[in-house]
């Protein structure tokens, strides 16, 4: 038995020690705070969630034990200026990003739907009271918030959503069910999408828990459960049964489904950024594994065919981190559309899904254990893949962008 866990001990020994995979020297790139940044990052994944968060993720429970310490970590709320927000550089906050899905994909689901998500759609489209309102809470991490768009019944085609919202007086009344709803079951602050009944119009409603922790009458979250991937993130399906909000909580720029659009453009290149974090994680423990793994006398690092597995998952991810970095330039530069983010969120969630799977090929039988991180993110990764858009759906909007011919009628 004890030769047994030796050699377990040996063989997952530093499969999640970061080796910087950069061949084309991107680093190169960063300021020192971007470095700084990162590197801080990088520290609070290694210090506090990879000890700790295969347990959770067996137990598919959420480690709240992280909250406090991601507020401290000053990345909350992103590239917003403002608002107590750190208003980092858009290649700082994909760096966060990165490093947190090396880490873990569910607590970066987390973090991303707090920043990209819930408090982009109040700092978009909200009115400045609002976002007063808000962010701040939200910036400090006091209030957690959701985004519920995707429903039972419309996912890639959520722009023919059912939820309706219905004037009365002083406040809008909410009916629908949603599902899939990152921290739809613990948010504070809950972005809920609902079509008005008498323009047709999709407006945005911030569904909020009272003083005392309750949400409003009406309002039940149900946990999914019987996940195979992102399985330490609570996505509940949500039901709306007459639930009341006051109009000071309807988004005063969110008019269309248009508006709504203009949210998941500016997120869907942090699914690019997570993708790039699972396929470094993947690559690296790959690679420190074939290294010490022995079969036949030598390391599986020696054999041709490892080899050449190596040779192209390290030139698949440093394809992703360079349209990463590419990406987070035109953003900067206000030139990022929204077909160019399907065109990364295709390429980068399609490769770094074949990067974990080549990973999970080269540990083995170990490739399958908790113990030994790739599974873990090979799953994660079937998530990253459907959501902000399968690549069928990116597919299209890039062969409309480049033929003038849409196939979605």
């Amino acid at each position: 038995m004890s030769s047994t866990l030796n050699l377990a001990a040996e063989f997952t020994k530093d499969l999640t020690t970061a080796r910087s995979t950069d061949y084309y020297l991107l680093n190169d790139l960063l300021n020192d705070e971007e470095r700084e940044i990162r590197d801080r990052v990088r520290a609070f994944v290694d210090a506090e969630v990879l000890p700790i968060i295969n347990d959770y993720w067996e137990r598919a429970e959420f480690p709240f034990e992280l909250v406090p310490k991601l507020a401290q970590l000053g990345i909350v709320g992103g590239a917003i200026q403002g608002y107590g927000c750190p208003g980092l550089s858009r290649l700082a906050q994909g760096l966060v990003t990165l490093e947190l899905s090396r880490g873990d994909g569910s607590v970066n689901t987390f973090v991303g739907v707090q920043n990209g998500l819930a408090m982009g759609s109040i700092n978009m489209l909200g009115s400045d009271e609002q976002k007063q309102h808000w962010l701040p809470g939200m910036a400090t991490l006091d209030l957690i918030g959701a985004f519920a768009l995707t429903e039972p019944n419309h996912g890639s085609d959520s722009v023919a959503l059912e939820t309706t919202a219905r004037r009365d007086g002083d406040h809008w009344v909410l009916n629908g069910t949603k599902r899939w709803i990152g921290n739809g079951s613990i948010g504070h602050v809950v972005i809920v999408w609902a079509r008005d009944e008498a323009d047709g119009k999709v407006k945005g409603f911030v569904v909020e828990k009272d003083e005392a922790g309750a949400y409003p009458e009406g309002y039940t979250a149900e946990l999914i459960t019987g996940k195979i991937g992102k399985r330490a993130i609570w996505q509940p399906d949500i039901v709306l049964d007459d639930v009341r909000v006051p109009e000071a909580n309807r988004l005063a720029n969110a008019n269309g489904f248009r508006d709504v659009s203009r949210v998941l453009t500016a997120t869907r290149g942090g699914a690019s950024w997570e993708a790039a974090g699972h396929a470094i994680a993947a690559y690296e423990a790959a690679l420190t594994y074939a290294t010490n793994r022995q079969q036949f006398g030598k390391p599986i690092a020696s054999y041709q065919l490892v080899q050449n597995k190596l040779a192209n998952m390290l030139a698949e991810t440093t394809t992703i981190q360079l349209m990463c970095f590419r990406m987070a330039q035109l953003q900067e530069q206000g030139k990022l559309t929204g077909p160019m983010a399907s065109l990364a969120k295709m390429y980068t969630a399609k490769t770094a899904r074949s990067i974990c799977a080549e990973a999970r090929d080269i540990l083995g039988g170990n490739g399958l254990l908790l113990d030994f991180h790739v599974a873990r993110h090979m799953t994660d990764m079937e998530v990253v893949h459907t959501y902000e858009g399968t690549d069928s759906i990116q597919s299209l909007i890039i062969g409309r962008d480049v033929t003038g011919i849409s196939a979605f009628d």
